[in-house]
């Protein structure tokens, strides 16, 4: 069976609702497809008016009164709110693999929504309460998708175009009541939670909801050996410091057991120069390495800036004291003295493997967002090399 391309549309009612985290668990736990690229909108009316759009006319007179509901909601609810013309953010994720559009048509389900299950995504978190003369009251489909395989192609070339036009990062598009306060910080779902089909990285996401922070950009990254090096370049110093002299210490232990004989204490300054370092940086080689999928060793020039081999999910995040929030669900760095219901806790591993990353300073997330680039994105030109591909 050949490979297609998907894609869902979360809400902004969703997104407002943070609901985000526990949609993209459900897909991510349920689809044999991969997801390939993720953007955070801000609607303009005229993006939602041509999105709107793409809802076409129904075979019969039943589909079409369901797909003009879709179309009345689109229109109202992607819209931007008239007090000071807020836009609302609307997330796109896009899937490829094979039969990826009934795959996702079948998790999403059916507008035809159904009160008993919730096997659905829409019978989980969305919502269509009829009148007693059969006139819809309320609906609320919680995810958007094409209305048919034949179209996804030309569905998503409306995304495409309006993120030719749009900045990746939501900067300020969200109100505050105290601005002043309000800060921007990063977090990064590390390649162990993609290695297999996971709810994880949704998991993850879902649990940082509880902060009440806004997801102002989302990314699918590879990150490069280069950025790597640079996004971990202060850890490099911090390592040395750390480990070298309990390294040069541990060194004369084995050196005297192994020998027999005592050695002076003093050696330890020259063993940690001599073994502490070298053991130092290639503990700051692997940490690339995992967060890269390559040594920085055995890279040559051309590799340094090819495309990673294994890939992170990048969210910026941003409100009051966004910082010290996301820092708090997360965890500290060793997952064995993470307290319990932080996300360390619940999913790390050990120091290397603790499932996330997030910006220790506001500072330092500003430095560490623009190595890996989050206001350019990169979902136009994965999705345009995708469907270049792919014969749908």
């Amino acid at each position: 069976m050949a490979e297609e391309i998907a894609f869902v549309v979360v809400t902004p009612y969703t997104i407002s609702k943070s609901r985000t985290g526990a949609i993209l668990a459900r897909l991510l736990g349920r689809l044999s497809s991969e997801l390939i690229a993720t953007q955070m909108f801000a609607i303009t009316q005229e993006m939602a008016d041509r999105y709107a759009t793409t809802i076409r006319p129904g075979a019969s007179l039943e589909d079409e009164r369901h797909r003009q509901m879709i179309r009345d909601y689109i229109t109202e609810t992607f819209s931007p709110l008239q007090e000071g013309q807020r836009r609302r953010r609307a997330l796109l994720l896009v899937f490829r693999g094979e039969n990826a559009c009934q795959e996702v048509a079948d998790v999403v389900g059916r507008i035809h929504l159904s009160s008993a299950t919730g096997e659905t995504i829409r019978d989980t978190y969305g919502d269509l309460i009829r009148k007693e003369d059969g006139s819809v009251r309320y609906f609320e489909p919680a995810v958007l998708i094409s209305d048919s395989r034949e179209h996804v192609r030309a569905d998503l070339q409306v995304w495409m175009d309006y993120a030719a036009t749009q900045p990746a990062l939501l900067d300020r598009v969200c109100a505050y009541e105290n601005p002043t306060a309000v800060e921007q910080t990063l977090v990064l779902i590390k390649p162990d939670s993609w290695r297999q089909r996971s709810s994880r990285p949704g998991a993850i996401v879902d649990m940082f909801s509880r902060t009440g922070l806004r997801i102002i950009a989302m990314k699918l990254c590879r990150m490069n050996v280069r950025q790597g090096l640079e996004f971990y370049g202060p850890v490099r110093d911090v390592l040395r410091a750390k480990l070298a002299p309990g390294i040069g210490s541990k060194a004369r232990q084995v050196l005297e057991k192994e020998l027999g004989l005592a050695l002076p204490p003093a050696i330890d300054q020259e063993l940690a120069r001599s073994v502490g370092i070298p053991y130092a940086e290639n503990q700051f080689e692997r940490i690339v390495e995992f967060m890269t999928g390559s040594a920085p060793s055995q890279c040559g020039t051309d590799d340094m800036d090819a495309d990673g081999k294994v890939k992170c999910l990048a969210l910026a995040y941003e409100g009051e004291n966004a910082v010290r929030k996301i820092r708090d669900v997360l965890g500290p760095t060793d997952p064995t003295k993470a307290p319990g219901g932080t996300v360390r806790s619940e999913f790390g591993s050990n120091i290397m493997v603790n499932t996330a990353h997030a910006s220790d300073s506001a500072e330092n997330a500003r430095r560490e967002m623009g190595i890996l680039r989050l206001h350019e994105g990169n979902f136009l030109p994965i999705v345009s090399k995708a469907l270049a591909e792919l014969k749908f």
